[in-house]
């Protein structure tokens, strides 16, 4: 696999690039989005983000970023459900208007949701109206480092195959499990983030863990904080919808095989609240909530009374990193919301009631 260091830049009659951009909830996909924004190299980017649960916060960070390479108009939040259930009544639509606009784009980022299989979304590709005008440049899988290092996606694989000799239940993985490993089948390059948490050993630990996750082998790089340059992320020039029937999800196998699958494993909320006058103690307070309720992802803004800018909330597992992202607009309503995304049976009135219970 080769790297464009001058881009892609369209050729009259070209088609459109599209960089479709994958990973677990919290690994870090909208930080390195508004990386490439702030080094586009004058491209114009136009952005499909596809937002889980009822609050855009990642179109709201992006539209917050102030690079030229894309403005407010060029940002399409899709926040109807998971984009790969969504595809011919959100996506497809999507791409048509998108397609018919006078100031075409030089390239499409999409930001699937974290929960998203990325085959449909790629299979859509191959759609009459859309593969003669966009392609697939590329499937980026963003990792959360620190996570795998720590065994929220880890296995001891020595044990489990000791094990299944005695116990063929064993062959069915955990719908996370698999939802990892269908976002790294899919990929045609990997981004191993947070590396900076992660002493050598520790890195190499988790290349090992997630070269085992996938019978393909895309190339694997390291970052810190989202930081890849355009040039490596944007003209791969893969055509990834020509092979998609080679990256099968599990699903997708499952389907093939018979079998039923529930694909309604996750549930999220939005807790609305008042100004947060104590953000220290809020802060920890939530941080006792997701590690009581195994909350897998919880994310959203914060009023500060006092202060000219809001704080933004990021949760991934008890890591939480408040930061203030931008000044409120004039005009805007300041608010507190955050959405809260767990597994089906997570216990909603009681996460919200302990939410409430922190901000008073």
């Amino acid at each position: 696999m080769t790297f464009s260091k001058t881009g892609d830049r369209k050729t009259p009659g070209a088609k459109i690039p599209a960089t479709v951009i994958t990973g677990f909830l919290g690994a870090g996909k909208t930080t390195m989005i508004r990386n490439i924004l702030e080094n586009a190299d004058g491209r114009r980017i136009a952005l499909i983000i596809n937002e889980f649960g009822d609050l855009g916060v990642d179109g709201d960070v992006l539209k917050g970023c102030g690079a030229e390479a894309c403005s407010e108009d060029d940002i399409i939040e899709l926040t109807n459900g998971c984009i790969c259930c969504t595809v011919a009544d959100d996506f497809i639509p999507t791409m048509t208007r998108l397609l018919e606009r006078e100031g075409r784009p030089d390239h499409i980022v999409i930001e699937t949701s974290g929960l998203a299989l990325p085959q449909p979304l790629i299979a859509a590709f191959n759609w009459p109206d859309i593969r003669t005008q966009v392609t697939v440049d590329g499937v980026i899988t963003v990792v959360d480092s620190a996570a795998v290092a720590a065994g929220r996606f880890a296995d001891d694989h020595d044990k489990v195959d000791a094990a299944r000799a005695e116990d063929d239940n064993l062959d069915h993985e955990s719908p996370i499990e698999e939802l990892f490993e269908d976002q790294l089948t899919a990929a045609d390059l990997i981004v191993l983030n947070k590396t900076d948490l992660l002493d050598a050993a520790g890195i190499e630990a988790v290349r090992r863990e997630v070269a085992s996750r996938t019978t393909r082998k895309p190339m694997m790089i390291e970052a810190a904080n989202g930081a890849v340059p355009a040039s490596v992320l944007l003209g791969l020039g893969v055509g990834t919808e020509d092979d998609i029937a080679n990256r099968k999800s599990h699903h997708e196998m499952e389907h093939e095989a018979g079998e039923e699958h529930d694909h309604d494993e996750f549930a999220s909320f939005v807790v609305e609240l008042g100004p947060i006058a104590d953000t220290t103690a809020f802060v920890s307070r939530l941080k006792e909530i997701v590690s009581a309720h195994d909350v897998l992802r919880l994310k959203g803004f914060a009023d500060v009374p006092g202060k000219p800018m809001r704080l933004l909330i990021q949760a991934v597992g008890t890591r939480i990193d408040p930061y203030f992202d931008r000044a409120w607009a004039a005009g805007e309503v300041r608010r507190t919301r955050l959405v809260v995304i767990g597994l089906h049976d997570l216990d909603e009135a009681a996460v919200r009631a302990a939410i409430v219970a922190a901000a008073a």
